[in-house]
């Protein structure tokens, strides 16, 4: 028994290995997992106490598990049944693409990452690029919002730079999960997004089992009373206005009211800016009539070196402004009263959110002055600042938030960075569109041209007759 044994060195170095790899599995990987966590659950539990609304213990959880919560969910498990029957595979092949597709979805939220450096860097890249305005805010109807409820943020999306802005902004209220699309499902973005608790959306190739994951995702999220951001519109908007609301991520949310104790509450924001970083590029995927946006990697270099150089030459000076305005929350409870959901509440959900987020769209320089250049040039400077005058005159009487700048002030910046992209010329009458800007001036007019036509602004949230 204890005679030695001549074995080859190759044979004991394997063992060895694989000793060293058990030992590690088993005792040393749980320790130190188990040690990281500790420290983590401590660190949340002291950010909890300086958020208004903090984390919850859904958005916490270890992401392998919310995985197999997810897959073995029973709706998901019907309709795993149902794709196998339909496409003629085995139930286990289908439930592998139902497990595909909860991986792909399901984000491995980081607290460290996002109150560290997520909030962080979006904080100091919104400032670093624009001057920061909050537009309408009704603090005592965000602060009345019930502790206990889901709180739904749904916003209009205008530029890429919304998660940033929205990120920084809501950092002191809570941890936002947002819907991101494909566009951002490549590396190094692809972790960084899940660590900041977003969640991946296909926005083709959407069979009916991924459907059902993705549904079963959100509503998990939302009884669990994970604070979320959803663009209804789908997708950036391509001529500046608000586009109608998809009711996909809302009908999830609203079908499944009631099967849980929560309230849910929508909040409406409104974002809008004097420059967006991809105007031109929207602007050439409407003209082609398609959402492909391509960019040259050699013109995103050269752009993004050429911003480098006037940042460290001093000669950049901003974008202008970027600003965010809340809306009056709705409460989906007193929204459907006694009533069970159904699609066409979904509908009225959606066009009364999209409502409330026009009536508190930003007005900024660049929106108005463009505005006013396209329905009368060329004009002199003093002649648009006179019309910028009368027409904050007329969006103050209709108690429409509105920059806190005089008109000539307003007037002055809009011109300096139309100026200065090269959107206008001079002749004797005076300012008009230079050629061929007249397609990015109206890109930013429409942002805020809701705001001057003949239509009443967002009333109070809208009941449907008894017995519906």
């Amino acid at each position: 028994m204890f005679r030695p044994v001549e074995i080859p060195l190759w044979l004991l170095v394997l063992i060895l290995l694989f000793a060293a790899v058990t030992f590690a599995s088993h005792f040393l990987f749980p320790s130190v997992r188990w040690f990281f966590r500790k420290r983590m659950e401590r660190a949340v539990a002291r950010l909890n106490t300086r958020l208004a609304r903090p984390i919850e213990p859904f958005k916490l959880a270890r992401r392998h598990d919310m995985i197999q919560r997810l897959i073995y969910d029973p709706l998901v498990a019907q309709a795993v049944v149902e794709h196998a029957k339909s496409h003629g595979v085995p139930e286990n092949v289908a439930f592998e693409l139902a497990g595909d597709y909860a991986r792909e979805i399901v984000p491995s939220f980081s607290a460290t990452a996002y109150f560290t450096f997520g909030t962080r860097a979006a904080q100091w890249l919104s400032r670093a690029l624009y001057r920061i305005r909050l537009g309408a805010f009704d603090r005592s109807a965000i602060d009345a919002i019930d502790p206990d409820a889901a709180v739904v943020f749904v916003m209009n999306h205008r530029s890429n730079m919304d998660y940033v802005l929205v990120t920084w902004l809501a950092a002191r209220t809570s941890a936002l999960s947002y819907a991101v699309g494909e566009w951002a499902r490549i590396w190094p973005l692809t972790p960084l997004i899940r660590m900041m608790g977003a969640y991946f959306i296909r926005r083709r190739d959407r069979g009916a089992l991924y459907r059902r994951v993705l549904q079963r995702y959100v509503q998990m999220a939302t009884a669990g009373g994970v604070t979320q951001a959803i663009f209804p519109e789908g997708g950036l908007s391509l001529d500046g206005r608000l586009a109608s609301a998809k009711t996909g991520l809302l009908g999830h949310i609203v079908e499944d009211f009631g099967s849980h104790g929560r309230d849910v509450i929508f909040v409406p924001v409104a974002l809008n800016y004097d420059r967006v970083l991809e105007d031109r590029v929207l602007i050439g995927a409407a003209r082609a009539g398609n959402r492909r946006f391509r960019v040259p990697p050699s013109r995103l270099v050269r752009v993004v070196l050429g911003h480098l150089a006037r940042q460290l030459t001093g000669r950049f000076k901003g974008f202008g402004t970027a600003s965010v305005g809340f809306g009056r929350p709705v409460s989906l409870a007193e929204f459907l009263g006694d009533r069970q959901p159904t699609p066409q509440d979904t509908a009225r959900l959606a066009r009364e959110m999209m409502a409330r987020i026009e009536a508190v769209m930003p007005v900024l320089p660049v929106p108005l002055v463009a505005g006013i250049l396209l329905d009368a040039a060329p004009l002199p400077p003093g002649r648009i600042e006179i019309r910028v005058a009368a027409r904050l005159a007329m969006l103050q009487a209709r108690g429409i938030a509105l920059p806190r700048r005089d008109a000539a002030r307003v007037t002055a910046d809009a011109l300096e960075l139309l100026g200065q992209r090269g959107l206008l010329v001079e002749e004797a009458g005076g300012l008009r569109p230079a050629p061929g800007a007249e397609a990015v001036l109206g890109f930013y007019a429409a942002s805020i041209a809701h705001h001057f036509e003949p239509t009443a602004l967002a009333g109070p949230v809208s009941q449907p007759p008894e017995g519906r």
